[in-house]
């Protein structure tokens, strides 16, 4: 069959939607950004942000798009990747919707700003949003979400993606404890980060932290994966 003899009319019609999982550390806590819907179906309802895929636009383009229309956030610093696909007939009553879900995660993002179809958008600690109704299947996305930058964590130095350019072992430990939610044992820890080949490297400058002696400076390595992983317990 070539193109001539295509009929569109002869397939069944579906959307293509993008949603996103945006991750940031504030405060100390793990938090999640959602939004309030503006606008049917699920109107006054939270979910996760994202939209329908422009005709003449990619993936990765719709996905920073609409976090920028959705929240007022644009040139998210941190990390972007395809967390997977979700199409289950009747996920979205207003017809077959397919969705591409975006993990991002970065350090202390600023509030963000609704617009277009959304009423509101707040920033929400992970553990109540995983605890509260959420619109279309995106309770589902935002758990997915969760376990795999949980999952990351073990064995890539994505924490650092929620630490600014240059952090001390500290604030590197506390992604580790929000993420996975759980207290670790800082000697035992730092011992593991700093001994993982190519994860962080030492700047030769020093930051005083509480009482104790200077701690150490560091900015992430040339690593893409650690050697040995670290482990959750």
């Amino acid at each position: 069959m070539g193109p001539r003899d295509y009929t569109p009319s002869a397939y069944p019609r579906f959307a293509v939607t993008v949603d996103l999982v945006v991750l940031t550390l504030r405060t100390g806590t793990l938090q999640v950004l959602l939004v309030e819907r503006g606008e049917e179906p699920f109107r006054g309802q939270r979910a996760l942000p994202g939209g329908f895929v422009r005709p003449d636009e990619g993936l990765d383009a719709a996905a920073e798009r609409e976090l920028a229309e959705e929240t007022g956030l644009r040139d998210v610093p941190g990390h972007l990747e395809q967390l997977g696909s979700y199409g289950e007939p009747g996920r979205d009553p207003r017809m077959r919707v397919v969705s591409v879900a975006y993990l991002a995660l970065a350090p202390d993002l600023p509030e963000p700003r609704a617009g277009t179809d959304a009423d509101a958008a707040d920033w929400v600690p992970v553990d109540d949003a995983l605890g509260a109704p959420l619109a279309f299947d995106h309770a589902r996305v935002l758990a997915d979400g969760l376990e795999r930058a949980r999952a990351k964590l073990e064995y890539s130095p994505l924490a650092t993606a929620f630490c600014p350019p240059e952090f001390t072992v500290a604030q590197l430990r506390l992604v580790y404890e929000s993420v996975w939610g759980q207290r670790l044992d800082p000697r035992n820890f730092h011992r593991k980060v700093t001994g993982a080949p190519g994860f962080l490297v030492d700047t030769g400058r020093t930051r005083t932290e509480g009482r104790g002696r200077p701690a150490t400076v560091y900015r992430r390595g040339d690593a893409t994966a650690l050697h040995p992983p670290l482990a959750r317990e």
